[in-house]
């Protein structure tokens, strides 16, 4: 009887942490990274050879980029299987071109290209739409005629699940009580659009968030909001950029802003399991931009 004890004692304890090991194993695993100038077009190895150590601890399944500046397939290609993705999507090999790579297959659906800065790539893999963006850095009206763009892109494709990702270069609304405490962040935009009359970053003077306001009215969700402390929620600058466009160590703690964001459809955002920018540690030497992560059960 006692050895027949035991064994239901055994069983009753694997069984849970077979479970558990099977949930962590059907998460989705997302990152969104802007790598700055494609390692200023593939220049600084030192730079790059560290992105790649990084993203192989990561272990990602999907990874959607933002300035991949002098890459083209081949290169992506070879970089994306350095940390284990054999799948990758290019939107073009021109300017500053975004991408996605993947564990899993993907399926290229389309390359935006008109009336956008940079372009948007909308891809699918691992059962989601990936809508890979990077909107206008020095111009408010322009990154709200490409929000509107976009969102009736995404809603005419009518898909299920899907995440819009990547560098928006804009405020959202949801952050106007960090975007209150920013006066020198939001001086230094005024002075920069005095001296820019063709372009202005502000919107009469102010933050602008109508333009993620209008991917969050699609709906999507802010994947990051409620996850992440209102302390660590910036995801640019970082301090890669010192020595860069005059700042300095101070500059890049005063000037922190967010605008990297990972937004997702409603039903997919209720299988976000975690959602983190990674605003500390080896990414503040990898790019002037941190990374977005998140993770979804399948």
């Amino acid at each position: 009887m006692m050895c027949l004890s035991w064994i239901l004692v055994a069983v009753i304890v694997v069984i849970p942490s077979s479970h558990a090991a099977s949930e962590v194993e059907n998460d989705i695993r997302i990152i969104s990274y802007n790598i700055w100038n494609g390692f200023e077009w593939g220049k600084h190895e030192q730079r790059h050879a560290a992105f790649i150590d990084w993203m192989k601890a990561q272990d990602a399944d999907v990874a959607a980029l933002q300035e991949l500046c002098g890459y083209d397939m081949k290169k992506l290609q070879a970089d994306a299987a350095q940390w284990g993705h054999p799948h990758v999507a290019i939107l073009k090999t021109e300017g500053y071109p975004v991408g996605l790579t993947s564990k899993e297959p993907i399926t290229t659906k389309e390359r935006l290209l008109d009336g956008l800065w940079h372009g948007m790539l909308h891809a699918e893999t691992s059962g989601i739409d990936f809508f890979v963006v990077h909107l206008s850095p020095a111009d408010a009206e322009i990154r709200l005629k490409e929000a509107r763009i976009i969102t009736e892109y995404v809603a005419a494709a009518e898909v299920v699940d899907f995440l819009i990702l990547g560098d928006f270069n804009a405020h959202s609304p949801a952050h106007a009580d960090l975007d209150r405490k920013r006066q020198s962040l939001l001086e230094r935009y005024r002075r920069s659009d005095e001296g820019h009359e063709q372009h202005q970053n502000l919107l009469l003077g102010e933050f602008d968030v109508s333009v993620i306001s209008r991917f969050l009215s699609l709906p999507a969700i802010d994947v990051s909001l409620g996850r992440v402390d209102a302390a660590r929620r910036f995801s640019y600058p970082a301090p890669a950029l010192v020595g860069h466009y005059e700042q300095t160590p101070e500059s890049v703690v005063e000037y922190r802003e967010r605008i990297d964001y990972i937004l997702a459809s409603p039903g997919l955002a209720t299988r976000c399991t975690r959602a983190t920018i990674v605003n500390s540690g080896a990414t503040e030497g990898l790019s002037d931009h941190f990374p977005v992560v998140a993770k979804f059960s399948r």
